[in-house]
């Protein structure tokens, strides 16, 4: 089928389209879905590797066979027996998939979702976990040099370019980067959503210019176009020849202008959106006018970004039928077509390339009504969260889905790219406001708390991961991309990240319009609600929470903005993780009974100045199995407190024995807070060096004093056990003439001990000898005023102290029998501070036959190394 023109194309034709793109543009070679051979070649991280060799070589025979041209009955019956079984079935196969396409029917936009609260309308407490993270991301925002983001765009335009580009090595956005460019389409969406959830004006004028700085490079080029790289990545696109991702960088283009105008209404954004989506819809028309409907979608066998998503948006505020057309050629027949017959067989499908193409598949039954997109999006979210999910909420390994039910085997540094969740929190809330249904919310909740809000290094500015590490003894530090650096790297995980923590108010309350409104709050989070619809101010407060206290507790205070409220019914969220007994809910200081977790209380009032709602909701520990189906890794476990999961403090080992598996609190018990009030650090000064007590490796020496998060803090790190435990202190230096034990912060139930007389201090357990353990805090025999000694209490005037004033020299234990040796002296005298780790308020002790583990949050790791998973097993 040939289309000589657009214009003439009327809807029918287009289910046409559709059945021809799955014939001939989609199933061969199975998994690719891009036809091309190696499916290693979509990943981003390898395919930026090769574009930046040398080996001419290697890239020639790579691309010399990056597409393959099936014939249509091989590439249709290609997918056959994933879901036909029958030899007679096979002459059936096109009818039945004409017969899902147009079941239950379809032709109009269906209606009953819920609404999404503007981000104006919402504000985050700026002291929550989630407030400090948009203060982060805004403070990195405004970093950013307009001139730099801009520089590429400008020189493609043949403009002036001010300043200098972003050209790290390793920089995504430099100006020989074939996906340059998507980082400042990502900048604009990140920067409305961040302005609108903060007002801030600086931000504003930034973006702004920026529109007006493109909008200059769009009227310089004239015909519509606009990008950071020449039209001559799409001549290579459309000539079916090796190009990185084009339409990719230019869906985020599109996204961050129309964000420009919905949020921040600027009409030039707008302007310059539809012009460039003119530029493209001729452009697609030439090459399917010049050779055929296949041909474009052979064009599209690349990472296309959402473009089918952003078309239908913009479709559902202008209206224009070229730009539903254009969105409907976006789809990706090839991938949907699985879903359509719902065959669990994503695995080897590059993940961020895909997910994507569902939320444009949910935004297409939004805007036609077809309900076969609507049991797409579904049956997706079913079978990545039942198949393919870590705990975390995350998906992928190296960038793609692996065999469904088989992730024990997948745990390494490269898990979870985050843009995938990024985009997976999307189909979710998409789901929720669709179906009202509580699990998506739940799904939303575990994601957002685990796979988004630790990819921030805690406060710095521009500081984030790609992958998510969930191997044993890995660090976020340390994989393939480690962390990123402000304006070195830009990855697309650094674009994904930036509209993140812009929007972390989008998705806490949704909106039921109606002479009585509805308002569902699905996600707790201290934040405040300007609830238009129901004439009031809504403040909720969310009370940290801790395992000592273990409910989380929200209250919730109503204003109205016009004397009282309307009457409107509230849906507050039960998650799946809390008890029924144990819940409490009051109106007014009146008891509410309280709704099963999986599903909505409902609160009916008509709201008055002053009124309150309060929810204490139980929180307890769970153990979750990994999603692998074979029996030899049942015991690959995951310890989850309410939504958070928790990551063992350890470098490697993941072996846990218990007596128990069932009864969790026989052998996880919390750590109260004020143990943080006995964590301490010891250092020495020598010269210009300051070192710190630490276990290295398993031996106890000298290291350089190291910065907080990082994996040398935490083996620099002890805790005071007083000897005495009728002795009560508030803090550590009370401690100072008192007998204690040095437990590892790391290693609960493991203190320092020594061996005697000038031998190696020792890291020892339950089973060593009690008085080889225990020292005695005294004033420093160096006689300066902030420093100690530790005292042997078994071998009174003898001291520990470090064999030389260098890293790595080891820790024994002295005796001073020359008062005047002033060598000795300063060796055993060190500098107590405060511990440079601090316990998580989240934080238990794992005890086990073998050893013990300190377990703390995931999303609070920086530097350190921890485990996800423990191989959990009885004794």
């Amino acid at each position: 089928m040939e289309m000589k023109s657009f214009g003439f194309v009327d809807m029918p034709s287009v289910f046409v389209i559709f059945l021809l793109c799955v014939w001939g543009c989609g199933f061969a070679v199975g998994k690719e879905c891009t036809n091309s051979v190696d499916s290693w070649m979509q990943s981003h991280t390898l395919r930026f590797e090769l574009l930046n060799s040398n080996n001419e070589t290697l890239k020639n025979e790579v691309f010399s066979h990056y597409h393959l041209t099936p014939s249509d009955d091989a590439a249709w019956l290609n997918l056959l027996p994933r879901k036909i079984l029958r030899e007679e079935d096979e002459y059936e196969w096109s009818v039945m998939y004409r017969k899902m396409k147009h079941a239950g029917g379809g032709s109009e936009a269906p209606g009953g979702f819920l609404k999404e609260v503007s981000l104006h309308d919402v504000r985050l407490d700026p002291t929550s976990q989630h407030g400090k993270a948009q203060q982060t991301n805004l403070e990195y925002l405004l970093m950013l040099d307009s001139d730099s983001l801009l520089w590429s765009f400008r020189k493609t335009a043949g403009l002036a370019t001010p300043g200098e580009p972003y050209d790290a090595k390793d920089s995504w956005e430099k100006p020989s980067s074939e996906l340059r460019g998507h980082f400042v389409g990502h900048y604009l969406s990140a920067s409305a959503m961040m302005w609108a959830s903060t007002h801030n004006d600086t931000l504003k004028e930034k973006m702004s210019g920026i529109v007006s700085s493109l909008a200059l490079c769009q009227n310089e080029i004239g015909s519509g176009y606009l990008s950071a790289f020449p039209t001559l990545e799409f001549d290579k696109l459309e000539n079916i020849t090796y190009v990185w991702a084009p339409y990719y960088t230019i869906h985020k283009i599109l996204a961050g202008l129309l964000d420009q105008y919905t949020l921040a209404g600027s009409d030039q954004a707008f302007s310059m959106v539809k012009w460039m989506v003119e530029y493209f819809y001729k452009r697609i028309q030439n090459v399917i006018s010049k050779y055929s409907i296949a041909r474009h979608y052979m064009s599209l066998n690349e990472e296309a970004g959402g473009m089918n998503d952003i078309l239908y948006k913009l479709y559902t505020i202008t209206g224009d039928t070229k730009h539903l057309l254009l969105a409907h050629l976006f789809d990706k027949p090839c991938f949907l077509g699985l879903l359509a017959v719902k065959a669990d067989d994503i695995a080897g499908y590059h993940t961020n390339t895909h997910v994507p193409v569902v939320i444009g598949a949910q935004k297409r039954y939004e805007v036609t009504g077809e309900p076969l997109y609507k049991e797409m999006g579904i049956f997706f979210m079913d079978i990545v969260n039942s198949s393919h999910t870590y705990a975390t909420g995350g998906t992928s390994v190296s960038e793609f889905w692996s065999a469904p039910k088989r992730l024990a085997t997948t745990l390494q540094t490269e898990n979870e790219e985050s843009c995938v969740t990024y985009n997976m929190l999307k189909v979710s809330r998409t789901l929720f406001r669709w179906t009202k249904e509580p699990a998506y919310a739940d799904f939303y909740e575990r994601a957002l708390t685990n796979g988004v809000l630790g990819i921030q290094r805690g406060t710095e500015p521009g500081v984030m991961i790609y992958m998510l590490p969930l191997g044993s003894g890995r660090s976020k530090a340390i994989s393939y991309h480690g962390w990123g650096s402000p304006f070195d790297h830009f990855w697309c995980c650094y674009g994904t990240g930036i509209e993140s923590f812009s929007k972390l108010g989008d998705s806490i309350y949704f909106e039921e319009e109606g002479e009585t409104p509805s308002l569902y709050i699905i996600q707790y989070i201290s934040s405040s609600l300007d609830w238009k619809s129901g004439n009031v101010v809504l403040n909720q407060t969310v009370d940290n929470i801790n395992p000592w206290d273990p409910y989380l507790r929200i209250t919730l205070t109503f204003s109205p903005t016009k004397g009282t409220g309307k009457s409107s019914t509230l849906n507050l969220r039960m998650p799946i993780w809390t008890d029924s007994d144990g819940a409490k809910v009051a109106l007014n200081g009146q008891s509410l009974h309280p709704s099963a977790p999986g599903s909505f209380l409902q609160i009916a009032n008509k709201w008055s100045h002053g009124d309150t709602v309060t929810l204490q909701l139980p929180i307890s520990l769970r153990t979750e199995a990994i999603k692998d189906d074979r029996a030899e890794y049942a015991s690959v476990q995951a310890i989850l407190y309410g939504p958070v999961l928790l990551a063992a403090h350890t470098s490697g080992d993941w072996d846990l024995r218990t007596k128990s598996i069932d009864s969790l609190s026989d052998w996880i018990t919390p750590i109260p807070s004020s143990y943080n009030s006995y964590l301490v650090s010891f250092s020495q000064e020598y010269e210009n060096s300051t070192f710190a007590l630490a276990n290295v490796n398993q031996t106890i020496e000298l290291d350089n004093f190291p910065e907080a998060g990082t994996a040398a803090s935490v083996h620099a790190t002890f805790r005071l056990i007083l000897d005495d435990l009728s002795t009560k202190v508030s803090k550590a230096q009370d401690a100072i003439g008192k007998s204690v034990m040095l437990e590892l912060f790391d290693l609960p139930g493991q203190v320092l001990g020594h061996q005697g007389k000038e031998k190696n201090l020792v890291i020892a357990d339950s089973s060593y000898s009690r008085d080889k353990k225990v020292f005695r805090l005294v004033p420093g025999l160096d006689g300066k005023t902030a420093s100690i000694s530790l005292e042997s209490e078994s071998d009174k005037g003898c001291f520990v102290y470090s064999t030389e004033s260098e890293v790595n020299a080891i820790l024994k234990l002295g005796c001073n029998t020359d008062s005047s040796n002033v060598g000795f002296d300063q060796a055993a005298s060190f500098v107590m501070k405060s511990g440079i780790s601090q316990y998580h308020p989240i934080s238990f002790v794992a005890q086990g036959k073998d050893r013990n583990f300190l377990l703390q949050p995931l999303s609070s790791f920086m530097d350190e190394f921890y485990t996800p998973y423990l191989n959990i097993t009885t004794v």
